[in-house]
């Protein structure tokens, strides 16, 4: 009984210390919090860093102003603030809900953003928009650093209009705003944001394309044997690189095409890594004579709104590092996107597609933009945008001069490249046996035949076959990953197949 009583007792006090050192840990992390400052992300309960969301080009073109000089911290804060609020303020209108906007809007402003929000709600109305680069000037900053008025002109926005959840309406506006926002308790908040001109045209010059002199003429779609989809990061060997462009130089092909993943590369902040890995492989193209054309966005596929100023940061860091390089001829802005309008609807697939066209042209003058169609059925998609017009071709041979006189009547003069073609030696358990080396040979003897015919530039696919293919580029289906691994000029130990004799250069 004793015992048991001890027990007891022993459990009661262990519970008491357990209780109080639970309370002492609660009471240090609100303390820690009371001191430290909330951060407002958090205080929303927003799943993902503004910074992780929203990336719109900020250009403050005059800081100078009546009342007192604004120190550069000071503009820091307010721009990170105004970003802020500008992201709450999208959120609120593509969910029709005012949660968390207290934070960026003092009650006035918030007030006349509620009445929008109701008002939409009530009517089935969900204005998705994002706001892609701001212009704001400052008109005045008060003696005491506690208010700033400025005007925010011409700020580039897109705007999708849903009616029930289904969209009805796309379009580009650049109206200016007149903006007060006031310092409250450590943080700016928007005052007054008011619409101060109702333009809903896209009134930006777009810059005018340069003449440059390289070309497109024939060439490979380039992975290393060993990495395929994998060749940049800790797989990258500018040895085996090396090796392999001057094999190409050898076949005296003059052009590659190589992808840059986005996730992988870091998204909106670029890993610089991974960008010195990829100017490093174009030096090695120049000195290979290559030209390349570099795929962006591969494994992309989201095109959302609320994802454009990621995306857009992301192109501008790649772009602006490798636009005056020697070797590059072309930038592809997406491997085969029209396999995603079923999926992420052809209106927000081709509005994502414009929009990298117009921001890449306004960073890259000289150099020719293209959209790596899937079939020549997409490739009349965009036509008036690109500067080439590039599909892929894996249907039978047969076909194809149907096909590309039919393309070709629709390009409205502009140069034709077939950017993939290819076809798999692959014979083993999962075709019955049925595929060879000699049927590859085959394929391109007839195909190279209606290229030089028609005097095509080609791009085809792929340099070696593949031991492993990743499972996000075909699947786990053992049929369709075998046929991937055999589409190469040369085996996995380096051995020339029969198609080879048939990859004649264009001239």
């Amino acid at each position: 009984m004793k015992i048991n009583k001890t027990i007891y007792r022993a459990l009661l006090l262990l519970s008491f210390v357990a209780l109080n050192g639970l309370v002492l840990i609660g009471i240090s992390a609100i303390l820690a919090y009371l001191n430290t400052g909330a951060e407002r992300t958090s205080i929303l309960h927003i799943e993902q860093n503004f910074e992780e969301t929203y990336t719109p080009k900020i250009i403050w073109y005059n800081t100078t102003n009546e009342g007192r000089e604004i120190e550069d911290q000071t503009l820091q804060t307010i721009e990170e603030d105004y970003k802020n609020a500008w992201n709450v303020r999208n959120i609120a209108l593509a969910s029709n809900n005012m949660y968390g906007v207290d934070d960026f809007f003092t009650t006035s402003a918030r007030a006349k953003l509620d009445s929008i929000i109701k008002l939409n709600a009530k009517n089935g109305i969900t204005l998705v928009t994002t706001s892609i680069q701001h212009n704001p000037t400052i008109d005045f900053y008060s003696a005491d650093g506690k208010l700033v008025v400025f005007t925010d002109n011409n700020v580039e926005q897109y705007n999708e209009v849903y009616s029930n959840n289904n969209l009805i309406s796309t379009f580009y506006s650049t109206p200016s705003y007149k903006v007060m926002m006031l310092l409250e308790d450590g943080f700016w908040r928007i005052r007054h944001l008011v619409e101060i001109n109702k333009d809903t045209k896209n009134n930006t010059v777009q810059p005018t394309k340069q003449q440059h002199n390289k070309t497109i003429a024939s060439g490979v779609n380039y992975y290393p044997k060993n990495t395929p989809w994998d060749m940049f990061g800790q797989t990258f060997n500018s040895k085996i690189i090396e090796k392999d462009f001057a094999l190409i130089q050898e076949l005296k092909l003059n052009t590659i095409r190589i992808f840059v993943p986005y996730e992988t590369f870091g998204k909106a902040t670029v890993d610089q890594k991974k960008l010195m890995q990829l100017k490093q492989t174009l030096d090695i193209a120049e000195k290979h004579k290559l030209n390349v054309i570099v795929t962006l966005f591969d494994f992309y596929g989201n095109y959302d709104v609320q994802d454009w100023t990621l995306n857009h940061r992301h192109a501008e860091q790649i772009v602006n590092t490798l636009k005056e390089h020697p070797a590059l001829v072309a930038w592809d802005i997406k491997n085969e996107p029209d396999l995603d309008f079923e999926s992420r609807g052809k209106l927000k697939v081709i509005a994502w597609l414009k929009e990298m066209i117009k921001n890449i042209r306004k960073w890259d003058t000289k150099t020719d933009i293209t959209i790596g169609w899937s079939s020549t059925e997409a490739a009349e998609n965009l036509v008036d945008e690109v500067d080439i017009i590039s599909f892929h071709y894996y249907k039978e041979p047969k076909d194809f001069l149907k096909s590309f006189s039919l393309l070709k009547s629709k390009a409205k003069g502009k140069d034709l490249v077939l950017q993939e073609y290819g076809y798999s030696s692959y014979s083993g358990f999962w075709n019955l046996y049925t595929g060879s080396k000699d049927e590859q040979a085959n394929y391109y003897k007839e195909m190279q035949l209606y290229i030089e015919q028609e005097n095509i530039p080609f791009v085809l696919w792929t340099l070696y076959d593949f031991e492993t293919i990743p499972t996000a580029v075909v699947g786990r289906l053992p049929w369709r990953k075998n046929q991937q691994k055999h589409f190469g000029l040369y085996t996995t130990d380096g051995q020339p197949k029969e198609a080879l004799k048939y990859i004649k250069p264009k001239k």
